[in-house]
């Protein structure tokens, strides 16, 4: 437990570390993202979520259950759908705003930054679950090195999306008037939950081992919601779409091979 939590711990710090890297862009760049870019790094994001779901977690769920004894869809299925569920009720329930502009979620007073903080925040709740529960299912299965690694390729794929996330959200906050340094403060403090989500699903493996295929395909299916309600349609805004789509192809493609590859 003790390995699986310092281990969960260096994985989604990693992934915070690249979020923070992304904010750190406000020091040397005023401007904001091209448009072309910005769906490119969005596109990107959803194609390595997208493969991160399928190979790290829908995948393992599945073994997980048919190693004891489960019909695999089953809680593949299930757990799916409650995290579907649950991203669905935060997203209506959390105030917070798309980069296009529209809000979403409770009334609030909050300004457009801190309700830009909150969308990204929410996206990465899921991300660092992700990352806990890969790891805590590696120390459950200590006569399987392996997954120590497929757990380590999943945080470098979940950092390597972050980075676009941190400069996405201190870019505008910079252009908002606030300080470089506060913009990149707001702007790292948008990836803190997944330390926080990936640490507490360790703690809490031993209590729920026998339903960890649920919990994995729980965060797959959370992710994938992020996905296909926020990234991708934000991928495709304009008139032509071959950058975003592009960046889904990219994306997928460099997390399925180092998921194939390494883990």
């Amino acid at each position: 437990m003790q390995e699986a939590l310092l281990w969960a711990a260096a994985g989604t710090g990693f992934t915070f570390f690249m979020t923070a890297l992304g904010a750190a862009v406000v020091f040397f760049f005023r401007g904001e993202i091209r448009p072309g870019a910005q769906r490119i790094f969005l596109g990107f994001a959803a194609g390595v979520m997208i493969a991160a779901s399928v190979w790290s977690l829908l995948i393992p769920a599945i073994e997980e259950a048919e190693a004891a004894g489960t019909i695999g869809f089953i809680p593949a299925a299930g757990g799916f759908i409650l995290g579907v569920a649950f991203l669905m009720l935060l997203d209506s329930v959390m105030p917070h705003l798309h980069p296009g502009g529209e809000k979403e979620g409770m009334k609030s007073s909050l300004g457009n930054s801190a309700l830009l903080l909150l969308a990204v925040t929410l996206h990465n709740i899921p991300e660092g679950m992700a990352v806990g529960l890969t790891f805590a299912l590696a120390s459950q299965q200590a006569h399987r090195p392996e997954l120590y690694m497929s757990a380590l390729v999943l945080a470098l794929g979940m950092g390597i999306q972050n980075f676009p996330e941190g400069t996405a959200v201190a870019l505008p906050l910079r252009k908002e008037g606030l300080s470089p340094r506060k913009a990149f403060l707001w702007g790292s403090a948008s990836g803190i939950v997944e330390p926080i989500f990936g640490t507490a699903v360790v703690l809490c493996a031993r209590f729920i081992q026998p339903a960890m295929p649920w919990m994995l395909s729980f965060a797959a299916g959370a992710m994938l919601y992020v996905v296909v309600e926020e990234l991708i349609p934000q991928a495709h805004l304009g008139e032509h779409s071959h950058a975003g789509t592009l960046g889904v192809m990219t994306g997928f493609l460099l997390m399925m091979i180092l998921d194939v590859a390494l883990g």
